[in-house]
């Protein structure tokens, strides 16, 4: 990949639009823009301006467009940026490409212009992964953690806990440049207060890492209970859509079958599946089997039971299940439009269970908010500002083993120079979030996961 050229993309998504972004990069951006924009000299226009006018080639005009000019080093990839802002139809958007490759322009790899940016120390690795995150952020939550590590919430972090260690890690180098005199410059009180810390922060990190790809890939809501307690009724409500088969036969659902919608700031997967109950019925027994197969991957189970059909003993029996014990649950009795035996509704009320009738939509807004608030209290809360991926977890618990190995070490009151090797191990892990310590197959990985254009 050449660095030091001049690159060309369309920045919207592909397909028909009223508008399309084209995006330049590089030493010549502006040069080869301006010999296809007579209406203004834009070698002469400040930077981070905005210029109306055509885009000709050979006295035939091509589009009327705006264009943005970001010119070295204040612009996203500290190169000379220029963004054409042309109408969306194909022909025009091909031949503007072309025309711009024509003059010198080739067409950008994915992700190169954030690998640009990264390389020109513009943002970290970390940031510009999250680059990608915010343009896949599917929710409210999504986009605000995406945005805390562009923001560099994360690496600054990071970087702090390295810098800390790089100073000790000198102190001990020094230690071992004297080391026939027998003296100690790092305080061995204060390394180990500063491998507790970061021990301390990477366990809260690797923790986040299952609940980073729940936010991403949607909340998993299950939706369980017996057979005729109103499941697909309640999933049909929340989605708003006929989406599951609804009868008064019992083992109606056989199959599991979800879908996904926004709750408050995240994206919940509702996940209806048989009910639990014995059956000779063979096919309704995998149906069964592959419900309770749900369990270990459900974040929040919704356990619904049918006031209108249950008595208190098998209410009491139904709660203490053990395929729910230990899970996340949330008790629904449905039917509450029906008659109800006094115990089961004194027990729902004394234990503050929710009642709905999932024929009625404000019963449903009552149930979305109790999952809603359930979920901001037990599963994604305030905190949950800083979040990790797959290369982050790799390299924290990488970090954690090197750290350990250096308590160890300490404790046992080993040699300097063993001391000194694993912070280094330490060092390298801790840059390799951040890039600062990096290989061409890494950095490869993470951009080709971009799409062309960013």
């Amino acid at each position: 990949m050449k660095l030091n050229d001049t690159i060309v993309a369309q920045s919207t998504p592909q397909g028909k639009g009223a508008i399309a972004i084209i995006r330049l990069s590089g030493k010549d951006s502006i040069k080869i823009v301006n010999s296809l924009f007579p209406s203004k000299d834009l070698t002469k226009v400040d930077t981070h301006t905005i210029h109306y006018g055509n885009i000709e080639y050979k006295d035939s005009i091509i589009d009327e467009v705006l264009v943005s000019v970001f010119k070295e080093p204040n612009s996203y990839t500290k190169e000379n940026i220029v963004e054409i802002s042309c109408h969306g139809a194909d022909f025009i958007i091909k031949k503007i490409l072309s025309l711009t490759i024509k003059l010198g322009a080739r067409v950008a790899d994915k992700g190169e212009f954030t690998f640009r940016s990264f390389l020109s120390g513009n943002m970290d690795l970390s940031q510009a992964e999250a680059v990608s995150d915010l343009i896949s952020s599917n929710s409210e939550n999504s986009h605000k953690i995406a945005i805390n590590h562009i923001k560099g919430v994360f690496s600054n972090k990071i970087k702090k806990l390295r810098k800390d260690l790089i100073n000790l890690s000198s102190l001990l180098e020094l230690e071992l440049d004297f080391s026939e005199e027998d003296v100690e410059f790092a305080n061995r009180n204060q390394l180990e207060k500063l491998l507790n810390e970061i021990l301390s922060f990477n366990n809260v990190l690797l923790e986040s890492y299952k609940l980073n790809n729940v936010i991403k890939d949607g909340i998993n809501v299950l939706i369980l209970g017996k057979p005729n307690v109103g499941k697909s009724t309640i999933l049909n409500g929340l989605i708003e859509e006929d989406k599951a088969i609804i009868s008064d036969i019992p083992g109606t659902t056989r199959d599991v079958l979800d879908d996904t919608i926004t709750v408050g700031g995240n994206l919940l997967r509702f996940i209806d599946t048989a009910g639990i109950r014995e059956t000779e019925d063979k096919i309704e027994q995998i149906g069964i089997k592959k419900a309770l197969n749900q369990v270990d991957n459900a974040s929040l189970i919704l356990y619904v039971i049918d006031l209108n059909n249950t008595d208190l003993k098998s209410l009491t029996s139904e709660s203490n299940s053990k395929f729910l014990k230990n899970k996340n649950v949330i008790y629904v009795g449905n039917k509450s439009d029906l008659k109800i035996e006094k115990e089961v509704n004194s027990y729902f009320k004394k234990n503050d269970l929710l009642m709905i009738s999932a024929n009625k939509s404000n019963d449903l807004s009552n149930l979305k908010d109790k999952i809603d608030l359930f979920i901001s209290r037990n599963l994604v809360n305030e905190e949950s500002s800083i979040m990790i991926n797959e290369r982050h977890f790799t390299s924290l618990t990488n970090v954690n083993e090197s750290i350990n190995n250096v308590k160890k070490n300490l404790n046992n009151k080993s040699n300097t120079d063993l001391l000194a090797m694993d912070i280094k191990y330490a060092l390298n892990h801790l840059g390799e979030i951040t890039g600062e310590v990096t290989n061409d197959e890494i950095l490869g990985n993470i951009f080709s996961k971009f799409c062309i254009g960013k």
